[in-house]
């Protein structure tokens, strides 16, 4: 490796990228292509970036497979930073494969830590987790060690391990300031905010306020009697029930929850479960029989008394009802959600994430357009959303450079 490559990756890997593109600009040899694609990256010309990359892959010959590797791995995580997330995830495991084969454990470590962040970024939490299982990151360099704790801390955050969060958003502080990459500091402390922004809303006697994310870990444990909105689910101390895919009997426990310790009209119930403005007779029918499969469900942990007015619900061991909602409620929360990390989304890489339909995703999407509520940007497969005012920055891109 000539010394205008060997300074370039060095730049690259303190977080310089224009420093890298002085030496490399004007090369187009594949080494020089791999480092002008990773530097473009980081400046945020993603496609540019991808572009640059392949280029590098092709020119370095069949011959060379840890460097066409190590492009397959900068490749992905344009795709990444992209949320391209159809991308080959196989291909990348091919690559991190290559890597450890040849020793090179630094450029593998980070096709793992890949991995695991569209594993989290798309909820399979198990496999995310299985990624980083028995693998210590302490001989990596600053950089690596700050990815894999975010990934951890992401993981924790999901799974409502507050404190398990904290410690790992910690340790990647540390090593974000020990990299000396500003960006990656960046990451970090938006990852720290978030243990400390409202993560739910929580009402009992008809009054709310917003809760933390250690909060709402605490209530998964109280003795109260639990309506979770967050993952439509009730529980008391002894048993739980989930009722993800049965909407109308949520709503109705729902809002006998909110109200409680007073009942809830027929009327108001026919409104919240069918969305009828008002109830006629088979409504009120309907509503009998929806009661009496709640019922059945909720046997051990509650009651469901009807009054003269309607309906109200009477825990069986807890002293006290509370219900968990998340903290902006609208039809279309979810992908607000996703969009609401500051990158550019497909309509496909948003489906996948959500687990629904590409069509579903796009109808939504041009709601969410018409209300002002989501920007676009390009045509047909390249168009991408983001949420208004678009951030400043990207992610960082975390590769390490090839170093000799």
């Amino acid at each position: 490796m000539d010394s205008l490559i060997t300074a370039a990756a060095r730049a690259l890997a303190a977080g310089d990228p224009l420093g890298a593109l002085n030496r490399v600009a004007l090369r187009d040899d594949a080494p020089a292509l791999a480092l002008r694609g990773i530097a473009m990256a980081q400046l945020g010309d993603l496609d540019r970036a991808r572009t640059l990359i392949r280029s590098a892959g092709r020119a370095f010959g069949t011959r060379q497979a840890v460097a066409r590797a190590r492009c397959v791995v900068a490749e992905a995580e344009i795709a990444f930073v992209s949320r391209d997330l159809g991308w080959p995830a196989k291909t990348l495991h091919a690559a991190r494969m290559t890597l450890e084969q040849h020793g090179d454990w630094v450029n593998a470590a980070h096709a793992r830590y890949l991995e695991a962040r569209r594993l989290l970024l798309i909820g399979r939490l198990d496999a995310a987790e299985a990624e980083l299982a028995n693998f210590d990151p302490a001989p990596l360099p600053p950089a690596l060690r700050t990815a894999h704790d975010l990934v951890v801390a992401g993981i924790a955050m999901r799974r409502l391990r507050t404190r398990q969060a904290r410690e790992a958003l910690t340790r990647a502080k540390l090593a974000a300031r020990q990299a000396g990459i500003p960006a990656l500091a960046a990451e970090v402390e938006s990852a720290m905010r978030i243990l400390d922004t409202p993560a739910a809303r929580l009402i009992t006697g008809g009054c709310e306020r917003p809760v933390l994310l250690d909060e709402v870990e605490a209530l998964q444990t109280s003795k109260a009697f639990l309506v979770d909105a967050c993952r439509h689910v009730v529980r008391d101390a002894e048993k739980g029930a989930s009722l993800a895919r049965r909407p109308v009997l949520f709503a109705l426990v729902r809002a006998l929850g909110e109200t409680w310790p007073g009942d809830v009209t027929r009327d108001e119930l026919v409104a919240r479960a069918f969305g009828a403005k008002s109830a006629d007779e088979s409504h009120r029918a309907r509503l009998r029989v929806e009661m009496g499969r709640l019922r059945a469900i909720l046997r051990g942990m509650a009651a469901v008394n009807a009054t003269r007015r309607g309906f109200a619900l009477v825990p069986r061991r807890a002293g006290d009802v509370l219900v968990l909602a998340r903290p902006v409620e609208e039809k279309y929360a979810a992908v607000l959600a996703f969009l609401s990390d500051g990158e550019a989304w497909s309509s496909s890489a948003l489906a996948l994430a959500l687990g629904a339909s590409q069509r579903t995703v796009q109808r939504a999407l041009d709601e969410l357009a018409l209300a002002a509520k989501v920007q676009f940007f390009g045509r047909g497969r390249a168009r991408r959303w983001v949420t208004p005012p678009v951030p400043s920055f990207a992610t960082t891109l975390l590769l390490p450079a090839p170093l000799p």
